[in-house]
């Protein structure tokens, strides 16, 4: 007899879950992610990384099975899912969850609607799949720690947990073959954050390949191939390998109590979740109006010290960059009273007046909100006018956490707005119906298709 598992006791759990066992509430907000993850996709589709993984996928052939959504082809189930997570991250509007410090639809949906299409599954297994993936790769994120954080992308090595629950449930494997989805998974997971300091590519390639090795790691297990039982925990595993405060007790905490992928947000502003609690703050203290920098003597942003760790020294040199940059996002909030996908352009990286503003933003770290992190990602502005009047600001749950957040009609608009221009209105109002009845749809492969 097998000694318990992580890995076990988790896969047991999901494995036996069925769609009969979600509310109401929980499959409206599945659809809703499904949703959000879909417009990303389609957003996606004429970046630069996108482009050239797409040039590749033509170039390597396949049979026909998956949609690959940012080329409105088909292709193998592997490498669409592989392009779907790429296509998905890129505009940095996917969904995020909080606590765990990751965004799971680009890694995890990917990989379940891939082989969805491929296995002509329904819209009922889908929804549960997504849920599975979500659960196991939010509980494995939760585990690890948020040290793990500091150097490797969370997105990419739990997402590549959840993708392999996801196809496995999907699959409807065995709680063994679950198991060893589950170790091939996590040998495979990676993504480093080094990436950002040269503006690499990489970021794109982290949920599509955790994408691809969840999927991989299930289609193998199906076919009997072993792995780790102790994947996780293990000597030689994923915990020790890669986080200095790991709690593995956190991967079963309240299972079959309470579901963590209810508590995903969806993401407002087109830039780095990291800089939303700031663009929020900014955005209360000034309530939305256009600030000049003539008029702006000077700004003052306090935030917890995990963001400054990951953000603090990225310059803005391009649009993608920008969205990292806590100074031109906050500027952005300044100058303009959003910060949208339009904001984050070279025109805007020019701006003379952005370049004025910027210089005026002074960012710190604040104890009292870094001990709130990750429970919470919470900012503090002051800005101080050439009037000397001074306005001030503060968000905990920035737009679109679970305590702020986002109405069906805003997730909607949302979605048209990500894909107007790229799609027929009429196509993105078609598409919003059929994902909102995504539980009544009997073959998923038909979803997409006009």
């Amino acid at each position: 007899m097998h000694e318990p598992t992580i890995s076990a006791e988790l896969g047991a759990f999901l494995a036996r879950l069925s769609y009969h066992d979600l509310t109401q509430c929980q499959v409206k907000k599945l659809k809703i992610y499904f949703l959000d993850w879909l417009g990303s996709a389609i957003a996606g589709k004429g970046e630069k990384p996108v482009r050239i993984i797409l040039d590749l996928i033509r170039d390597l052939g396949g049979t026909p099975e998956s949609t690959i959504i940012a080329s409105q082809s088909l292709g193998n189930c592997l490498l669409a899912a592989l392009a779907n997570g790429a296509s998905s991250h890129v505009m940095e509007m996917d969904d995020l969850h909080r606590e765990s410090i990751l965004h799971p639809a680009a890694a995890i949906i990917p990989a379940v609607f891939a082989l969805a299409e491929r296995e002509k599954a329904s819209g009922a297994d889908v929804l549960l799949a997504i849920a599975v993936g979500y659960e196991a790769a939010i509980r494995v994120a939760l585990g690890v720690g948020p040290s793990h954080y500091r150097f490797w992308h969370t997105t990419a090595t739990c997402g590549t947990f959840g993708a392999a629950a996801g196809a496995a449930r999907l699959l409807g494997l065995d709680e063994e073959q679950t198991i060893s989805a589950y170790g091939s998974a996590g040998t495979q997971a990676g993504g480093l954050w080094e990436f950002l300091t040269n503006n690499a590519m990489s970021k794109q390639l982290h949920p599509g390949k955790a994408a691809l090795n969840g999927l991989l790691s299930a289609l193998l297990a199906q076919r009997g191939f072993t792995g780790a039982r102790r994947i996780l925990e293990g000597e030689k595993g994923f915990f020790k390998a890669t986080s200095g405060d790991f709690d593995g007790a956190k991967c079963l905490a309240k299972l079959g109590k309470e579901f963590y992928f209810e508590r995903n947000s969806i993401k407002y502003h087109a830039s780095c979740g990291h800089t939303h609690s700031a663009i929020d703050a900014v955005l209360q203290a000034t309530h939305g109006a256009a600030l000049a920098p003539q008029d702006v003597e000077r700004v003052s942003v306090s935030l917890y010290q995990g963001s400054l760790d990951l953000l603090m020294n990225i310059e803005p040199t391009t649009p993608y960059l920008a969205k990292f940059n806590l100074p031109f996002c906050v500027a952005s909030a300044l100058r303009f009273g959003h910060a949208n996908v339009a904001d984050f352009t070279l025109e805007r990286i020019r701006d003379p007046e952005m370049k004025r503003m910027m210089p005026k933003i002074e960012i710190r770290s604040d104890p009292e909100l870094s001990a709130a992190y990750p429970r919470k990602w919470p900012a503090r502005v002051e800005i101080v006018m050439r009037s000397g009047e001074r306005l001030t600001g503060a968000a905990d749950y920035p737009k679109g956490d679970p305590e702020n957040p986002l109405s069906e009609s805003e997730v909607l608009g949302k979605f048209k707005s990500l894909t107007r221009g790229l799609i027929t209105d009429a196509w993105a109002e078609a598409l919003c119906q059929r994902v909102m009845a995504l539980e009544s749809a009997p073959d998923v492969s038909r979803l997409l298709t006009r």
